[in-house]
Formats: structure tokens, C-alpha cells, sequence
């Protein structure tokens, strides 16, 4: 089997959010799946649509695969690769792109978002063929799961329809993927209520200093209850944070305190920082330790075993379609 994920280098670090819906559910499955492959790839042409600094877009793709990684990624078992170094993405995304209607598009949630936020004449019009990419780097490998959140599953879901269209029409040439998500984790809460989102900066980074940190859970808005006061923990969001990094039984006598009264958001706010400074220190000394001549090492490596299994892919698709005469 083969599971296929990607993460998009648009910000200088991840998230805690990136984290637990990605970086340790993909260490999981690898995990469960000891025999199975696990491509990871950089997202970095869609990126594009709104990272058009070079120096930028370099760096937050190191630091991307620098920080999974520190995280606990094996490289012996994470094939870790830039699509932009293999030509068959672009090429496979012009022949999806032709059996591809207007209207099918314009469902897409990624475009109505961006419809939603700004006037045509701002929208970049990769924005509105970005589905289409992703189902070519989904395509070319023959993934069998793809790990994705609920913002990305309908990007899934729509590779899976135009590998169908495209084999009834041309014949069986691709594997029909599967969108899977970690039922264990919902959306992460931030400070605005929103979800946890490179795309608001409302998150808390693996790569923020102690400072930073303290500071962002200092701010994180609280009830008016009073300190004797029984609180729901569940609508706190310092709680629903927190549990993150608790074990089950520092839940429990979590929730017992919330429950009980004579807990002020004070200490609770100071037992979160504790729980995520200790989470993020080992990560971001193991970061500090990885080298970027061991992730260019890594990329190089990760070329060669990708472009021949994309190279043969997209052969097949030439001879369905007569491109190869």
C-alpha cells in the first residue's frame, strides 16, 4: 500500500495544528503500516500562488522538512520530495486539465473561499485550476490512502472522480485514491475561534521561542466566572489545548479541577505553557541539529526514487491519449 500527503511551505513554520492533524498522524500510520510506503511532498507549486519570494519559498520548504524530521520522520521510510523537480506533475496536470469542465471548478471550495475574500481581479487563476494540480501529484503515484484534513478531503474527492472519468474514457490507468482522516482529532481552536490556520496566523508555531509563546496563551480569551466557580472544560478553550499533551489520567485530574471550582484561567493558562514548552523544546533542538546539506542529500535521493515511478506513469497516459505517436 501507499499513503501520499503533502504540506504547502506558504509560512515560516508549522503549527501545533500542522502537527496533530498531519506530522503524527502520518507517523502512526507508518507505524501500523510497516510495510507500506509513505510519500510526503512539498506543495510548493501551489505555494506559489501566494509565495513569490524565492528566498522565501526555499526556506520554508527546509524548514517543512527539517521540522517532520525533528518531529520523528524516518527519511529510510518517508520519501520526502519536491514535485517542482519532476516534469510529469506540470505535464499531467495539462492533460487532466482538458477533460476538465468550467463548472466542475467553479464547485471547489478552495475557489469560492478565495471568491468569497477578494474580487476576481485579484485571484490568481491557479487558484482556481489548484484541484486539478493536486490530483495530478496524487495521480501519478498510485496512492492508495491520502492522509488530508476536512478542508482537503473535497481535493481528494475530486482526484478520485476525474481518475474514474479518465478511465472509463481512456481505459484503467490510475488507482483510485481514498481521502482518510484522523478521527481522533477535530479542528484545533485558536484565539479567534477559528480553526488553527497558517492562512490567519492565529496559531501557535513549533518554532516559537519561550517568549512568544507565553505571550499567545496569555492572550487567549476567558469566561467571567470567578475563581471558587465550577467551569465547563469543554467550552474553555485553554482545556480543549491543553488535553492535547496530556495523558489520560492528567486529563482526568484536569477536568476533576475545571469541575470542582478554585481553578483560575490563571493556572490554567500557566499549566498550558508548561505542557507546550515541553512538547516544543526537544522538537526545536532536534531541528536546530539537522543540517541543510542533510535535507538537500535527502531531496536528491528522494528524486530518483519518484521520478521513475512518475516518469512510467505518465508514459501510460501518453500512449492512452496518443500524445506518444
Amino acid at each position: 500500500m501507499r499513503f501520499l500527503t503533502w504540506l504547502k511551505p506558504t509560512w515560516y513554520s508549522l503549527h501545533i495544528g500542522n502537527y496533530f492533524w498531519s506530522i503524527q498522524y502520518m507517523l502512526r500510520l507508518a507505524k501500523e503500516n510497516p510495510d507500506s510506503d509513505f510519500f510526503l511532498f512539498l506543495a510548493n507549486m501551489h505555494g506559489f500562488t501566494q509565495v513569490h519570494d524565492p528566498k522565501a519559498m526555499k526556506s520554508n520548504s527546509y524548514t517543512i522538512l527539517k521540522t517532520y524530521l525533528a518531529c520523528g520522520a524516518d527519511p529510510e521510510r518517508f520519501v520526502m520530495y519536491n514535485p517542482a523537480d519532476i516534469p510529469w506533475h506540470a505535464q499531467l496536470n495539462r492533460v487532466l486539465s482538458c477533460i476538465t469542465h468550467m463548472w466542475f471548478m467553479e464547485r471547489m471550495h478552495s475557489y469560492k473561499e478565495a471568491v468569497d475574500k477578494w474580487n476576481s481581479k485579484e485571484i490568481m487563476v491557479w487558484t482556481f485550476c489548484y484541484p486539478i494540480l493536486m490530483a495530478a501529484d496524487i495521480l501519478l503515484y498510485d496512492a492508495d490512502f491520502v492522509p488530508c484534513g476536512k478542508d482537503q478531503k473535497q481535493h481528494v474527492e475530486f482526484a478520485r472522480d476525474i481518475a474514474e472519468k479518465f478511465n472509463n474514457k481512456f481505459g484503467e490507468t490510475f488507482k483510485v485514491p481514498e481521502p482518510i482522516m484522523d478521527a481522533n482529532n477535530s479542528l484545533i481552536l485558536w484565539l479567534d475561534g477559528r480553526k488553527m490556520s497558517k492562512s490567519y496566523n492565529n496559531g501557535i508555531w513549533l518554532l516559537d521561542d519561550t517568549e512568544t509563546v507565553l505571550k499567545k496563551v496569555k492572550r487567549i480569551p476567558t469566561w467571567s466566572q470567578t475563581v471558587e466557580e465550577s467551569k465547563n472544560p469543554d467550552e474553555c478553550n485553554i482545556y480543549n489545548l491543553c488535553k492535547l499533551f496530556l495523558t489520560p489520567e492528567e486529563d482526568s485530574a484536569l477536568r476533576a479541577r475545571y469541575l470542582a471550582g478554585w481553578l483560575s484561567y490563571k493556572d490554567a493558562k500557566d499549566y498550558l505553557y508548561e505542557k507546550l514548552m515541553a512538547f516544543l523544546n526537544p522538537i526545536q533542538e532536534k531541528y536546530r541539529e539537522i543540517p541543510d546539506q542533510e535535507i538537500s542529500d535527502m531531496l536528491a535521493k528522494s528524486k530518483n526514487i519518484v521520478s521513475e515511478i512518475s516518469e512510467k506513469k505518465i508514459k501510460q497516459v501518453y500512449e492512452k491519449v496518443w500524445f506518444s505517436l
